[in-house]
C-alpha cells in the first residue's frame, strides 16, 4: 500500500447485538436503529464501507421471539417481523414503528420507498430555483431508511475495493420518531461525526472566475483593507494555472503550473496574502491528468516507472492506488509548500470510474481531506457532494447556480434539510453565478443570506460585468453588503462555538425548525425559516420588496416565548404566525428571551480570540451559554478554553462572566466587554464587580431600540464579571419611532399617512387594540400595507 492516509473506524457490531439466520443477519445496534443483511450464501460485511465506519454501539435491550416460522425483533423503538422462508420480501419482512406518528405509514414492507423530509443533492448547478433531493433519515411518519448496498468497502490498508457479487441487501432502518437529535446523532457515530473546520474557514471567503494578474489581486485585497471589509479565504479560480495549451493536449481546464505572466512570483504572491490574514485555495479541475508542459510532469513520471522523455500525457486514473499517492506527493504537497492552503476540487466529469460503483467525486473528497489530515491547523476542503457519508469531507461547494430570485428563494431551505443527511456545511456562490440580471436588491439580500449560512463565499462568472465587490452596487446596496460582510466576521466566536457543538454534539449550524419544534405542524410548513446555532432564528428574505412601501415580506413562524428581531430590537409574542416586514438594510433574525450571542469588537482579518467583546443578552427569561475558544496548534484535548456566560432574570437581574476554563493561553489576558441588554427598561440600575468588588463602567442607553449597554474594560479572564440590574422590566412602549420611520418612507398619499398615524397613536392614548384594528380595516388599505401596520400592532 503506497502512502494514502485512512480513517479511524470499528466497523464491528457488538456480538450480543447480533440476530442471525442462515441468509440473514439483523445488528441491533440502538432500540430505534436496525442492520438488517440479506445474502443467499450467507457471507456477511464487517468491513466499513463508503458511508458506514463504526457499528460499535453499547448493546441495547431487546427481545426475540421465534414461533411458527416467524422472527419477531421487539425494541422501545421498533417490532421487526421476518419470515426466513420467504427472504427479503415485501411479506416477509416488515418493521412498525413505536409511536403515533402515522395513521397508514407507521409500518415498512420491504422494498418500499421511505416517505421522509428529505436530504440533499450533489450540486445546485444550473440551477435556476428548485431541484429534486436525495434521501434523508428523518421523517414526520417516524422511521426512515438508509440504503448501503451499492457502497464499495474499506479495507484494512485503507483503500477501497467492491463487494462480493451476489444477491445482497444491506439497510439501516431508523425508527427515532420525531427525535431528530437523536437520530441525527447516532447516525454520525455510524458515519463518523462531522470534523472541525478550521476557524477561518468561517470568515468571509472572496471568490471570482476572472483572469486576476498578481498586482490586480493585491490591490483589490487592499481596497478590502481600506473599506474596512474583512476576509479569512482568498479563493483562486483556475486562471491561476496555464489555460492556453497546445491543442494536442485538450483544453486547459485541467492544470498544475502557475501562470507567471499572471503571477511571476507566486511564492512571494502567497506569502503576502498570509501577511494580510488569508488563507489561499487553488481551484483545480484533475480530470484531465498531468501532461508534459506541467511543472510536476517530470517528478510523476519517473514516481510511476514512466520515461518522461515519451511525453505521454499520464492519465488521471485515481482508482489506481499509485497513481492517487503520486498525484497527492509530487503534484499537490510542492504548491502546499509554497502556500497553499487548501484545495477547491472542481470535479464535473460524473460519476463513472474504471471501478464499476465507484464514483470519482467520492474517492477524490475522501483521499483529499484525509491527506490533507497531515496538517496540524485543520484540515479543508471545497468540493461537491458525493452521497450519506460527505459530511466526513467539508466543506461543500454546491455548484454554478443562476443569478435569480427563484435561486435565492430555494437554497435556505436546501441548506437547512441537508441537516437530514448530516450534511451541514454547504458553500453556496453567494450572489448566485451566472446568467441572470444586475439585481441590486437581490444581491443585497444574498449577502444578508449569506452572513447567516454555513459558510460565506462570495463568486460569480467571468463576464467582466459581473462581480461581487459591494461598490460595485448603487450605494445604499454597497453600504448594506458591507455591514452584513462585516457582521459575519464578528460572529466568528458564535460561530466557532457552533462548530465545536457540530463534531462533538452533532448540532449542524443549520437545520430546519422542526428539530426543536417537531409536534408544531408550523415547523414543516415555512420551508425557509431555520435555526443558526443555539441562540438564533433567521427568515432571510427572498422576494422583491414593495416599492410603493420599501419593504418585502418574510412569511413566518415564532414557536412559544418572547423574541427579539436582533437588529431592530422589537419584540414579539411566539406560538403564532406571523407576516415580518423589512426594509433592505435588514431581515427578520430572531433570538429568544434568555439568549447570549458573543460578538467580536475587532477589525481587520484576523481571527484570533478577540480582546474586546460585545455580548448581546435578551431579556425576559434566565438563560446560558458557553463560549468556546481554543489554540489551533494545541492538541485535541487540551486546545479548548470554555467561558460560561450567564443571565438569571428576575426583579434584580444578574449577568455573568465566569472565570474561563481549560487552555487559558489560547486568550488574552484581558479582556474588554460590551454587554448589551436588548428589551430592558430605562429603569434598571446596574452595579457592576469584578471578584465581587465594585469597579466602574460606561453605561449608555438606546430608547428608540431598548438597548442598555454596559461596557467594562481590561477584565482579566480568569475573573468573574458580574453586571446586577435592580428594578429589572421588560421595556413596554410601543415602537413610535420605527413606525414613524416606515410612514416617512413609505410612497403613500400624506393624507393617508395622516390618518394612519393618527389612528395607530390613539393606542398611545388608551384606546383598545381591536377599535384601531377595526378603524384601519376600514380604510381599505393595501394588503400589504395593512400586513405592516399589523407587524407593529400585533406584537
Amino acid at each position: 500500500m503506497y502512502n494514502i492516509q485512512k480513517p479511524e473506524y470499528c466497523p464491528y457490531a457488538r456480538k450480543e447485538s447480533v440476530v442471525q439466520g442462515e441468509n440473514y443477519r439483523f445488528s441491533i445496534l440502538t432500540p430505534f436503529l436496525i442492520r438488517l443483511e440479506y445474502d443467499p450464501t450467507g457471507r456477511f460485511e464487517d468491513h466499513a464501507t463508503q458511508v458506514v465506519l463504526n457499528r460499535d454501539f453499547p448493546v441495547p435491550d431487546y427481545e426475540v421471539i421465534e414461533e411458527n416460522g416467524c422472527l419477531e425483533l421487539r425494541t422501545a423503538g421498533f417490532l421487526l417481523t421476518y419470515y426466513p422462508d420467504q427472504g427479503f420480501t415485501p411479506s416477509g419482512l416488515q418493521i412498525k414503528a413505536a409511536g403515533n406518528y402515522s395513521l397508514h405509514h407507521s409500518v415498512w414492507h420491504f422494498g418500499e420507498i421511505p416517505e421522509d423530509l428529505g436530504g440533499t443533492a450533489r450540486t445546485l448547478d444550473n440551477a435556476d430555483g428548485t431541484i429534486p433531493l436525495g434521501h434523508g433519515i428523518q421523517s414526520r411518519n417516524g422511521w426512515s431508511l438508509l440504503e448501503d448496498t451499492a457502497s464499495l468497502l474499506l479495507t484494512e490498508d485503507g483503500w477501497v475495493r467492491r463487494r462480493p457479487d451476489g444477491e445482497k441487501n444491506d439497510l439501516y432502518f431508523f425508527a427515532y420518531g420525531h427525535d431528530y437529535f437523536g437520530c441525527l446523532k447516532d447516525y454520525y457515530h455510524l458515519t463518523g461525526y462531522p470534523p472541525l473546520l478550521p476557524r477561518y474557514a468561517l470568515g468571509n471567503w472572496w471568490s471570482r472566475y476572472h483572469r486576476y494578474t498578481e498586482a490586480e489581486y493585491k490591490a483589490l485585497m487592499e481596497r478590502f483593507e481600506a473599506e474596512k471589509i474583512p476576509f479569512t479565504v482568498a479563493v483562486l479560480d483556475m486562471d491561476w494555472h496555464l489555460t492556453e495549451v497546445d491543442p494536442r493536449y485538450g483544453t486547459g481546464w485541467t492544470g498544475y503550473t502557475w501562470n507567471r505572466d499572471l503571477f511571476p512570483h507566486p511564492d512571494e504572491f502567497l506569502s503576502w496574502l498570509h501577511e494580510k490574514g488569508l488563507k489561499v485555495t487553488l481551484n483545480i479541475h484533475p480530470a484531465d491528468g498531468v501532461r508534459p508542459f506541467e511543472d510536476c510532469y517530470s517528478a510523476m513520471a519517473k514516481a510511476l516507472g514512466i520515461n518522461p522523455a515519451r511525453k505521454e500525457t499520464i492519465r488521471f486514473n485515481i482508482t489506481d492506488q499509485k497513481v492517487l499517492a503520486v498525484w497527492l506527493e509530487q503534484v499537490l504537497h510542492p504548491l502546499e509548500k509554497q502556500g497553499v492552503d487548501f484545495w477547491w476540487i472542481d470535479w464535473q466529469q460524473g460519476t463513472y470510474s474504471d471501478v464499476p460503483g465507484l464514483d470519482p467525486l467520492w474517492i477524490l473528497n475522501h483521499y483529499c481531506y484525509l491527506d490533507h489530515c497531515r496538517k496540524k491547523e485543520g484540515p479543508l476542503i471545497l468540493s461537491r457532494y458525493a452521497g450519506p457519508g460527505s459530511h466526513r469531507y467539508p466543506v461543500g461547494f454546491s455548484g454554478d447556480t443562476v443569478i435569480s430570485w427563484k435561486s435565492l428563494a430555494f437554497q435556505p431551505y436546501f441548506t437547512a434539510v441537508a441537516a437530514n443527511i448530516g450534511y451541514g456545511w454547504w458553500s453556496h456562490d453567494i450572489g448566485g453565478h451566472m446568467n441572470g440580471i444586475k439585481d441590486y436588491e437581490l444581491a443585497t439580500r444574498w449577502i444578508q443570506f449569506g452572513a447567516f449560512s454555513p459558510i460565506m463565499r462570495l463568486h460569480s462568472s467571468s463576464s467582466p460585468f459581473n462581480s461581487k465587490e459591494p461598490w460595485q452596487y448603487r450605494p445604499e446596496s454597497c453600504r448594506i453588503m458591507k455591514e452584513f460582510l462585516r457582521l459575519r466576521h464578528r460572529m466568528l466566536p458564535y460561530l466557532y462555538t457552533m462548530n465545536r457543538l457540530s463534531c462533538r454534539d452533532g448540532l449542524p449550524l443549520v437545520y430546519p425548525l422542526y428539530y426543536r419544534h417537531p409536534e408544531n405542524w408550523e415547523a414543516y410548513e415555512i420551508p425557509n425559516e431555520y435555526f443558526f446555532g443555539t441562540q438564533l432564528i433567521v427568515c432571510p428574505i427572498t422576494e422583491p420588496m414593495d416599492r410603493s412601501l420599501g419593504t418585502a415580506k418574510f412569511k413566518g413562524w415564532l414557536p412559544e416565548g418572547i423574541w427579539y428581531d436582533v437588529f431592530t430590537g422589537m419584540s414579539y409574542t411566539g406560538g403564532r404566525r406571523i407576516d415580518f416586514y423589512r426594509p433592505l438594510e435588514s431581515i427578520p433574525v430572531l433570538a429568544r428571551a434568555g439568549a447570549i450571542i458573543p460578538l467580536s469588537m475587532e477589525e481587520g482579518n484576523s481571527i484570533e480570540n478577540p480582546k474586546e467583546l460585545e455580548l448581546l443578552v435578551f431579556a425576559g427569561e434566565s438563560g446560558s451559554f458557553h463560549l468556546y475558544e481554543d489554540d489551533a496548534n494545541a492538541g485535541d484535548e487540551d486546545r479548548w478554553v470554555d467561558t460560561q456566560l450567564s443571565f438569571v432574570w428576575g426583579k434584580v437581574s444578574c449577568f455573568t462572566v465566569h472565570p474561563a476554563v481549560g487552555n487559558l493561553a489560547a486568550l488574552p489576558e484581558q479582556r474588554t466587554y460590551s454587554v448589551v441588554f436588548t428589551g430592558l427598561g430605562n429603569e434598571a440600575v446596574p452595579t457592576v464587580t469584578v471578584n465581587r468588588k465594585l469597579i466602574s463602567f460606561e453605561r449608555d442607553f438606546d430608547a428608540k431600540a431598548d438597548k442598555l449597554r454596559i461596557t467594562v474594560k481590561n477584565v482579566p479572564v480568569q475573573a468573574e464579571l458580574s453586571i446586577l440590574l435592580k428594578n429589572s422590566a421588560l421595556a413596554e412602549h410601543f415602537p413610535d419611532a420605527a413606525l414613524f420611520d416606515f410612514l416617512n418612507r413609505a410612497q403613500i398619499s400624506y393624507s393617508l399617512k395622516d390618518a394612519i398615524y393618527h389612528c395607530i397613536n390613539q393606542r398611545m392614548n388608551g384606546r383598545d387594540l381591536p377599535y384601531i384594528l377595526s378603524d384601519l380595516k376600514t380604510m381599505e388599505l393595501p394588503t400589504e400595507l395593512f400586513g405592516n401596520l399589523c407587524e407593529f400592532l400585533l406584537r
